[in-house]
């Protein structure tokens, strides 16, 4: 494989990669030319905060080819192209050989969520100290157990289930119930309920593919076992009243989700909320006001986690 570097301003970047797109690269991908340098921009906003522009000031960008033809026939054919005005070409290199999935399946190890407690990539041995464990693999569905929130969420769940043990609860077996995973992504939340006890568990996304996720996953944990029941589906799926409501999604959706939520939740039901930065934990508590007292029960890399009970 060829890669073809070229600089380009940033009214340029849309432009030449969907050109190179049409020229048949394998892969297109932009970087901060000016990258750790004073020059170095921050381009990707956060919720409620203006959109993220196409590119930097000068952008980097990096195409993958088949051949060194196709690298140097994409080369010539933007060259004479109005919209390549101000660009350059920086190089065009030979790529070596390697195994891309070995390489990509190292920058996942096994994630620790307790001591006890872990999330573990497919092709890993399980950490000698876990005890309880799930088996998930990078897709195309957020949840891998690697974002704080999702660690956060699962965290709290641990929690929860040793105390409800530890107290003698009659409900130590199940402590959470009902449990409906909102926004389910991976299906992570669901897996990890089903993990600690929850045998009645509907996991709901917009996204059908995280829908066929969370299927998927529940089928390599073995969680579809006798007396478990994990539904997964659209929204329309989750019905009537649950003793837990998981939402990891972003403080955005999650206000205006804050009616439907706070009415799923049982009477003494809890509410898990994450994707929430620390500087909007005010705006949710405000949100959810009418209905359940939102406190912050988890912090990490300037993200939280708020439960409430109704």
């Amino acid at each position: 494989m060829f890669e073809l570097r070229l600089l380009c301003p940033e009214g340029s970047v849309e432009a030449v990669s969907d050109a190179l797109e049409a020229l048949d690269a394998l892969s297109v991908s932009v970087e901060d030319a000016d990258a750790q340098t004073e020059a170095e921009q921050a381009l990707f906003g956060e919720p409620g905060m203006p959109p993220p522009r196409e590119g930097w000031q000068r952008s980097r960008v990096l195409a993958l080819f088949a051949t060194e033809e196709a690298a140097r026939q994409a080369q010539q054919l933007l060259a004479v192209q109005d919209f390549f005005a101000g660009c350059a070409v920086l190089g065009l290199a030979a790529v070596p050989e390697q195994d891309w999935v070995r390489l990509t399946q190292a920058q996942f190890a096994p994630v620790e969520i307790t001591p006890d407690f872990w999330i573990v990539p497919s092709w890993h041995d399980l950490p000698p100290q876990a005890r309880r464990s799930l088996r998930l693999d990078p897709g195309l569905a957020f949840g891998t157990g690697t974002h704080p929130t999702t660690r956060m969420c699962l965290r709290w769940m641990a929690r929860t289930a040793q105390q409800a043990a530890a107290a003698g609860a009659p409900q130590a077996v199940n402590a959470f119930g009902r449990v409906l995973d909102y926004g389910c992504g991976s299906g992570i939340l669901a897996l990890g309920a089903a993990l600690f006890g929850a045998t009645e568990i509907d996991a709901v996304d917009i996204d059908p593919a995280a829908v066929q996720a969370t299927l998927e996953n529940a089928r390599a944990n073995g969680v579809q076992a006798p007396g478990v029941q994990l539904r997964a589906g659209l929204p329309e799926l989750a019905q009537g009243l649950y003793q837990t409501v998981f939402a990891n999604i972003l403080a955005s959706p999650l206000k205006v989700l804050a009616p439907l939520l706070c009415a799923h939740v049982a009477p003494g039901g809890w509410l898990v909320l994450a994707g929430i930065l620390e500087r909007q934990a005010q705006e949710l508590q405000e949100a959810y006001a009418p209905w359940i007292r939102l406190e912050v029960a988890d912090t990490e890399d300037g993200w939280i986690l708020m439960t409430g009970s109704r």
